[in-house]
Formats: C-alpha cells, sequence, structure tokens
C-alpha cells in the first residue's frame, strides 16, 4: 500500500508548491497603451486573482498588423487600443470574438461598447471645446455645430484630420446629421480656421492660450496635462449641444482576440478592469472619465464639470470613419 501512496503524496506537494499566478493560469495583452498606464492594473488584477498577465505595447497599428499576420498562432488573449475608430477596425478586420458576460454588461453602457459584445470601452475621453477665458465667454458657445457660424471666422484652431480622434468626431457628425449637413459644418469650421490645423492637441491648447485663436476641439485629458504643468494659463473647457445630442465621447477599451488559448481568463480581466475597483485605476493615470457610471472620476476630472454624452453608440464612429475621411477631405480639411 505505501507503494503506491508516495507517488500520490509527491504529487500532492508538488500541486501545494505550485505558484498561485501558474495554477491560475496566464493572459496575454497587446496593448496600444504604454506600460506605465496598463502595469497597475495588471499588478492588481494578478494580486486578486492569481492570473499571470503577459503584455506587448506598441501602436495600434502594428499590433493589429501582427494579430493578422499571426492568426490562429498568436499568443494573444486580449487586444486594449484606443479610440473606437481603431477597436470597430479590429473587429471588423475578424481579430476579436464576443465577450458575453453579464458583468461586462452591467458595468459598461450599451453606447459605450459593441453592440455584438467583441469590444468594451473601460474609460471615456471627451472631444470638447477649450477656449481662451480673456477672449471667450461661456454664453458665446453652444454646440459644435455653432463653431462653423460666421462669428467664429479666423478664431478656431483644430488638430489635423490624420488623427482618429478628429475622424471619429466626424463620423459621429455622420451619424447624427448625415453626410451633406456634416460636410457643411466641417466646411464652416476650415472657414474658420485662424491657422493651420496642428499636429497634435497640446499645439492646438498652446495656440488657445496664447491668443493665435479662441477656440478649438481637444480631447480633455489634454487640457488637463497642460494646466497640471502650468495652471495660470487662460484655458477652459466648454460642454456643448448639453440641450441636444450631448458631449461627443469616445473611448479607450479591449477586447478578446480571435484566437484566444485563455478566453476564461481573459474575460475576467474585462471584467476586472470594468469593475468599481480597478475603474478608477484605468482612468485616473490619464486624467480620462470611468467607463463605468457608478465609479466617480478623479476629483481633479470632477471639477472640469459634469455634462451630458451623446448617446449614439460609439461604434458609429468606426462604421463612418472611411466616409469621414472622404468628406474632411472634400471639405478641405488637412
Amino acid at each position: 500500500m505505501k507503494k503506491y501512496l508516495a507517488p500520490g503524496a509527491a504529487l500532492l506537494c508538488l500541486l501545494l508548491t505550485v505558484p498561485a499566478a501558474l495554477a491560475a493560469g496566464e493572459v496575454v495583452v497587446y496593448s496600444a497603451r504604454n506600460e506605465q498606464l496598463i502595469k497597475p492594473m495588471f499588478d492588481a488584477f494578478t494580486k486578486e486573482t492569481g492570473i499571470a498577465v503577459k503584455f506587448v505595447t506598441d501602436k495600434e497599428g502594428p499590433l493589429m498588423q501582427r494579430l493578422k499576420a499571426e492568426g490562429a498562432n498568436t499568443p494573444a488573449d486580449v487586444l486594449i487600443t484606443v479610440d473606437a475608430g481603431n477597436l470597430w477596425e479590429a473587429a471588423n478586420e475578424d481579430l476579436l470574438q464576443p465577450a458575453n458576460s453579464e458583468v461586462l454588461e452591467k458595468n459598461i453602457p450599451a453606447h459605450l461598447r459593441d453592440p455584438q459584445n467583441r469590444w468594451f470601452g473601460l474609460s471615456v475621453r471627451a472631444r470638447t471645446i477649450a477656449y481662451n477665458t480673456q477672449k471667450v465667454k461661456p454664453g458665446d458657445l453652444s454646440t459644435y455645430e455653432d463653431l462653423a457660424g460666421p462669428k467664429w471666422k479666423g478664431r478656431l484652431c483644430l488638430r489635423t484630420s490624420k488623427k482618429v480622434y478628429n475622424q471619429s468626431l466626424v463620423g459621429m457628425l455622420i451619424a447624427q446629421h448625415g453626410e451633406a449637413e456634416s460636410e457643411k459644418i466641417v466646411r464652416g469650421w476650415v472657414a474658420n480656421l485662424a491657422t493651420d490645423p496642428f499636429s497634435d492637441d497640446t499645439k492646438t491648447l498652446e495656440a488657445i492660450a496664447a491668443g493665435q485663436c479662441d477656440v478649438g476641439l481637444v480631447n480633455t485629458y489634454y487640457y488637463g496635462r497642460l494646466m497640471k504643468k502650468d495652471p495660470k494659463l487662460p484655458l477652459a473647457l466648454f460642454w456643448p449641444n448639453q440641450n441636444g445630442s450631448g458631449v461627443h465621447v469616445n473611448v479607450s477599451g479591449a477586447g478578446v482576440t480571435k484566437h484566444a488559448k485563455h478566453k476564461a481568463e481573459a474575460v475576467k480581466l474585462l471584467e476586472f478592469l470594468s469593475s468599481s475597483d480597478a475603474q478608477n485605476l484605468f482612468a485616473d493615470v490619464n486624467m480620462e472619465y470611468p467607463a463605468n457610471p457608478a465609479v466617480k472620476p478623479d476629483p481633479v476630472v470632477a471639477a472640469w464639470g459634469s455634462f451630458k454624452q451623446n448617446p449614439i453608440n460609439v461604434a458609429k464612429a468606426g462604421e463612418n470613419q472611411a466616409a469621414a475621411v472622404k468628406l474632411m477631405d472634400r471639405a478641405g480639411y488637412r
């Protein structure tokens, strides 16, 4: 009898000494978000679940090309990227699979996730109006559409149309107004430009602060970063369309890859990232808003004021992206 107990006892001892992370499994992430933004969340996930997280960071384009090239041999279980346009493209290219989870559906509002549950927004970025407080009063501002009006002639600054953030904004305008009306709006913006479009939102904000223009369209976290460096800048945010469609919002988010080897662990990671415990970790570090409406934003972000979001599903930003690019080109928006 002892002869047969010994191997069993040895196996039991071996199992008891396996590290918790290995026993619980692992999940591999391809992330277009920088390491300093995601590692604290992964560390917290591993501490809570024992599931180890391995990750690779790069731009969204190369990561999606890598997933295509690797096909069924990819080690990636999760893709994290910014902008609903990129998430929509990944799903449209058949790189993601549905993650049917009651937890995710409860935590993430319907307009911030793919209708087929192939991706979920995990933080919200608002693309809103920034203005020079020495030259513009809040009462002068109203809507995105109003920035195309004659009173803003020579007073508007924009970021280049080549950036996906503006492509998504115009894509959402198309979803709301149709192509013809959206083109009129964009043509009005172009006619009102004070200078050529800038390469990024920070330069746009700096131009507004310097008086080169009076108003512009930016993602809120760029404003937060700049004001953190120099709180005395004459800049403020305005929430447009509050009596109508609401503020244009976008997301950074994630989905389970089509050929995930660890799907259960991947879904657990997404559920964790949508939870109250992790939402602030995901959003606060980049001055974004939690996607989970039950979670309050960081006090610095909350101080910018509350606003009504546009309820149109952000997937429309991706669906209309090609049309938006063509429209901006026709309108002379470079």
